[in-house]
């Protein structure tokens, strides 16, 4: 476990590196706020897209030959996009860039998919926890040293994120060990690596249909979330890459917080089921009061009062890769993937027009905050069906749970 972890550690901090100034290098190509708007829509498209197609493919070739091997191509996809990125003439090489860094990156998949090999499914919310926590971390690190740098210069976070996604591919090949033996190894079927495929497998599991509605619109959310947060708070508060990294660097707190030392105790009161609904309506209160904000201080408050929604995808994980075999975890995991990319893809063809139509409008308007409102409706929904999810299967003891975990923990 502290192998893997380390290795996404430092792959989450390259990655929140390129966060606070991404959209600003997308405005060097196009200066005006709306145009600016689309063209980054159109980025995170491109990265979500390729991302969409090439994970269900990883995730069945991570159970056929192996989780390393997969992430160690991750590290060098990402060592290449960050380079190519820095160097960027235009737009069309930017999004061609992300296009190819998108389809060889499925390092969250085959994460939890190595978890799910060395982890116990009595055990695995906790751990998906702690893998949690790492992406909190590297969400802590990264998008200040970010703004730090894109200070300095625009392209030098870049240049920073490539250099660490080489050491982790450093790291990777000669510390990480292979999680997956090879009699839990199973041939690869072309016909299944692709998204229908992998998302009818996933709703095929044991119990699992309301849960993948709810990861839906709950990955929906957060990733319309995440494509409109640097670029709006600009746009409202007048933040530069460092502000945007510092509240970035809140958000990564208080999810190193949760995951890492309270989400056993949120588990051990409510369960597994209840809290993953308590986490859920959490996060659409959450999404309102963002939408709602009229200065820039309001923006942590809310960070800091959210607290049950970050164990809120742990939880809902858990429950998914318990309904799978040992033989499946890599194809359930990337199909779980996958269905993150399908929204990582429609996040930016939702969230950008949204943005781009408040984009004139400036405090106290309440319609600037028209993207965020979009994410609590998505967020309610989903917590709506993960209660439905709750009163049709019957829930997890409070106490069975409590001692798996604890049991993790040692």
């Amino acid at each position: 476990m502290a192998f893997i972890m380390i290795a996404v550690l430092i792959d989450m901090v390259s990655i929140g590196l390129i966060v606070p100034v991404l959209p600003a290098l997308v405005g060097s190509f196009a200066p005006d706020p709306t145009e600016q708007a689309w063209w980054y829509g159109a980025v995170a498209f491109a990265f979500g897209f390729a991302n969409f197609l090439g994970a269900p493919v990883l995730g069945a070739l991570s159970d056929r030959f192996g989780r390393r091997p997969i992430l160690l191509l991750g590290f060098c996809g990402l060592a290449l996009n960050f380079f190519a990125t820095a160097m960027a003439t235009s737009l069309a090489v930017l999004i061609g860039v992300r296009l190819i860094g998108g389809a060889m990156q499925a390092n969250a998949a085959v994460a939890n998919a190595y978890v799910a090999d060395i982890t116990p499914p009595e055990q695995r919310a906790r751990r998906f926890g702690m893998l949690g926590a790492m992406f909190g971390m590297g969400f802590i690190l990264g998008p200040v040293m970010g703004g730090i740098l894109g200070a300095i210069n625009l392209h030098l976070p870049f240049y920073v994120a490539g250099s660490l996604a080489l050491l982790n591919l450093a790291y990777g090949y000669f510390v990480l060990p292979e999680s997956l033996s090879f009699a839990q190894r199973k041939p690869m079927a072309w016909r299944s690596a692709n998204l229908v495929s992998a998302l009818r497998n996933l709703t095929r599991l044991t119990g699992v249909g309301l849960l993948v509605a709810v990861m839906a619109l709950a990955s929906l959310a957060q990733f319309m979330m995440h494509t409109v947060w640097v670029l709006a708070n600009s746009l409202r508060f007048g933040w530069g890459p460092g502000e945007n990294g510092w509240s970035l660097f809140a958000v990564g707190v208080m999810a190193v917080l949760v995951q890492g030392f309270l989400l056993r105790r949120f588990l051990n009161w409510f369960g597994t089921r209840r809290f993953a609904v308590i986490g859920l309506s959490s996060g659409a209160m959450a999404y309102l009061l963002w939408g709602l904000a009229t200065e820039g201080w309001m923006m942590y408050a809310v960070i800091a009062c959210n607290v049950f929604a970050f164990g809120a995808t742990a939880a809902v994980q858990s429950l998914i890769s318990n309904s799978a075999d040992e033989h499946s975890q890599g194809q359930t995991m990337g199909a779980v993937s996958s269905l993150n990319s399908l929204m990582a893809v429609a996040a930016p063809v939702l969230a950008t027009p949204l943005l781009a139509m408040v984009s004139h409008l400036t405090l106290p308007d309440w319609r600037v905050g028209a993207p965020y409102y979009f994410c609590a409706l998505l967020q309610a929904c989903a917590a709506l069906f993960a209660l439905r999810y709750l009163r049709t299967h019957k829930p997890e003891p409070a106490s069975a749970a409590a001692a798996t975990f604890d049991s993790a923990t040692h």
